[in-house]
């Protein structure tokens, strides 16, 4: 019996010690570049959250940044799009203002006049001259 009760002893120690080294596998980190760099005194963990709110103003920075870009382009592609506009109005204004020149010409309101019964005179003006007397 006592060798019994050894045995059970000695099988209780072996899985305290086998149940001991697992926690100690599972507390055990993987390494790696980051548990490298922050465990082996590159940073340590306290400066790592010292630095913490420094690191959210950066963030911060970049996002303002980045919204900024992204107001810049939207604000260049509103100014491509009307200054497209202003081109092709300025166009329509210069063909117009060419239309309405040709249509003002003497020849051109003598030809549209025609077919309401108006003639182009032949004669010049006639200047009429009043004596002060006669009034």
């Amino acid at each position: 019996m006592s060798n019994r009760f050894k045995n059970e002893l000695f099988e209780g120690e072996v899985e305290q010690e086998v149940q001991s080294e697992l926690k100690n596998e599972k507390t055990e980190l993987p390494r790696n570049f980051v548990t490298n760099f922050f465990s082996d005194g590159f940073i340590s963990k306290d400066y790592a959250t010292q630095m913490l709110p420094f690191i959210i103003f950066l963030a911060f920075l970049c996002m303002i940044y980045i919204g900024n870009r992204h107001f810049a382009e939207t604000n260049i592609r509103n100014i491509d799009k009307v200054s497209k506009e202003v081109k092709e109005l300025s166009w329509d204004f210069k063909t117009l203002k060419a239309e309405l020149m040709l249509k003002s010409t003497q020849t051109e309101v003598a030809r549209r006049v025609d077919t309401l019964g108006l003639k182009e005179p032949v004669e010049p003006p006639v200047k009429i001259v009043l004596n002060e007397q006669e009034q």
